[in-house]
């Protein structure tokens, strides 16, 4: 069958009779169908990585760098761009932005990765005993258990194996069951590119065995640490999983990211934005602008604005109709809770939804309190937005929230927005439209790092390789 998807295991693709179909989300058609792991499979693949272990944590700099950038090399091909692009959109219903997304971000993740590798270095520190020292060493850790998402199925599949990898370590990466051809483009690309067999294995599961195949991969001897990127509600499954096994975990749990827009801010740009911040794939992101946290004195502006630009908004399905389902529920919950719909006609077509816009009433009525719109992730294109008058008061509301991935703040005053942002509880801050360099990663209970390509330059570059390398090494 032409879009069956193997297993990969210890180099050598995996086939069996157990499979699982893959439906894409808009059309309801099967586009594909994907190996189903055993437990035997996932046993071996363990295994394969255990073996590996032994000789790739000897490998040079030298060895790593190069495939890595053999790997960015072949993936810039029109050969892999057109694979990336008819997978993702098969199986994920993705938009054509947003597939050129996942394959040009992970070209510069690739090449970017280059420049990790001067992090893996040691220290050498004094001794209280007269004339010795202390030598510290970084060792990788052995076999990691990643298991990646669909929302951005090749950028997020990549991240998911690419420092542990660089670190020395081996990988078993666990795809989405709903996006396993896309996820398994990565292993196809860096085997291409040279890396040895055993060092990257990979599993699909589908959704009925995905439970018992997870508990098993963690329980095993081998694997010492578990990265997941996905839900809260997996992600402390997850993590009482691995508890069991007295094995750390690295977990981003998504986001309700809230944007604070002030009174001197450029409304026309803020506006821009934040629809661009809210419905880029639909909503699908865990950094999307959900929360808009706007002063009075150009609420009646911004809000003005972002209707219009979201009236006609061409955007695409959600994964499921089980998530435009939770999507369209949460604003039902709102409206009947006393909010006020802006604009959307609370609608389903398949599995898709019209972007929503949501005014809450925090302001005198307390109106919003408690509701899931407001506290938490809808991973669809909805905006929900508080009025209010202080910076104080915007403040308050941007932290009063389990997650804190991403923020951003609009101002034509750099050094307010700076001293704004330094407030929020949140590991990025987006500033005005740009990025900047705020080298603070507050971690809680639904994000424990942050991982972004940042296009800053060289100073949060380094302080984001010293986070990703601190991740997968020990230090003895």
């Amino acid at each position: 069958m032409a879009n069956l998807t193997p297993l990969f295991i210890g180099g050598e693709p995996k086939l069996s009779v157990s499979t699982f179909d893959i439906i894409n989300p808009v059309s309801g058609l099967v586009v594909g169908k994907s190996v189903n792991a055993s437990r035997e499979d996932c046993q071996a693949a363990v295994d394969a990585a255990a073996r590996a272990f032994q000789t790739w944590e000897h490998s040079t700099i030298a060895e790593r760098r190069g495939i890595f950038l053999k790997a960015a090399e072949l993936l810039a091909t029109e050969s892999y761009k057109n694979k990336v692009m008819e997978t993702i959109q098969s199986e994920t219903a993705a938009s054509l932005t947003w597939c050129t997304f996942n394959w040009t971000g992970s070209i510069n993740n690739l090449r970017a990765s280059t420049g990790f590798f001067g992090e893996l270095n040691g220290q050498i520190l004094p001794s209280v005993v007269p004339g010795g020292e202390l030598n510290v060493r970084r060792m990788a850790m052995g076999v990691i258990l990643s298991i990646a998402p669909w929302n951005a199925p090749l950028t997020l599949a990549l991240r998911a194996v690419l420092i542990p990898i660089i670190c020395g370590n081996t990988v078993v990466l666990k795809s989405s069951e709903y996006s396993p051809r896309s996820q398994a483009v990565i292993v196809e690309l860096l085997h291409e590119a040279g890396l040895p067999p055993g060092v990257l294995n990979y599993v699909s599961v589908s959704r009925e065995d995905a439970p018992a195949r997870t508990a098993e991969l963690i329980s095993h001897p081998a694997v010492r640490k578990i990265t997941f990127t996905g839900s809260d509600r997996v992600g402390r499954i997850i993590a009482t999983e691995a508890a069991r096994h007295l094995k750390p975990c690295i977990l981003e749990l998504g986001g309700k990211a809230p944007v604070i827009v002030l009174d001197d801010a450029n409304i026309a740009a803020a506006a821009r934005g934040i629809v661009h911040g809210a419905f880029a794939h639909s909503g699908q992101v865990c950094m999307s602008s959900e929360r808009v946290i706007v002063q009075a004195g150009v609420a009646p502006l911004l809000i003005d604005a972002i209707t219009i630009l979201c009236k006609g908004l061409n955007i695409g399905s959600l994964f499921s109709q089980c998530s435009a389902d939770n999507v369209i529920s949460m604003v039902k919950e709102a409206v009947e809770g006393g909010a006020e719909l802006l604009l959307g006609d609370l609608n389903i077509e398949r599995a898709t939804v019209l972007p929503h816009l949501v005014q809450l009433g925090f302001k005198g009525s307390g109106t919003g309190k408690g509701l899931r719109v407001w506290e938490k992730e809808s991973f669809g294109p909805v905006v929900v937005f508080v009025v209010v008058d202080t910076v104080d008061e915007a403040v308050e509301l941007a932290n009063a929230s389990e997650y804190s991935l991403a923020s951003g703040v609009w101002s034509n005053d750099t050094y307010v927005a700076q001293r704004v942002a330094a407030r929020v509880r949140a590991g990025v801050h987006l500033l005005l439209d740009r990025l900047i360099s705020i080298s603070r990663f507050y971690r809680d209970r639904f994000c424990q790092y942050q991982w972004l390509n940042s296009p800053c330059g060289a100073t949060y570059e380094r302080t984001w390789a010293r986070w990703l390398i601190w991740l997968w090494e020990v230090r003895c």
